[in-house]
């Protein structure tokens, strides 16, 4: 899944599934790519074009190997593999990212 082509809240809500009624619109319960690729692998393409709010969630399901849903109580356990690509240069947007935090806070 190319991660660089929805809205965060649309990715939101394909990654980690809803439930019927978190949402106008949700009229039923969606599994999201993470429950559907439980026991196998997920590609995400452009991470590096994810906000922070979803690679925070990210990392959170990537640690704890729990996934939960919008408008769910109780999380989930999933086990897959999760590949990620991306064109941006990672470790220069952490590093210029701690440097500008160095210098707002320093």
């Amino acid at each position: 899944m190319n991660a660089a082509t929805l809205r965060a809240e649309v990715l939101a809500s394909e990654l980690f599934g809803h439930e019927r009624g978190a949402f106008t619109g949700a009229l039923t319960r969606h599994r999201g790519l993470f429950e559907q690729a439980h026991g196998g692998t997920l590609f995400l393409d452009e991470v590096g074009e994810l906000d922070l709010r979803t690679q925070a969630d990210l990392l959170r399901v990537l640690e704890s190997g729990e996934v939960r849903a919008l408008g769910c109580e109780r999380p989930r356990t999933v086990n897959l593999r999760v590949l990620v690509a991306t064109h941006r240069d990672l470790a220069a947007m952490v590093t210029g990212a701690s440097s500008a935090r160095t210098s707002t806070t320093g």
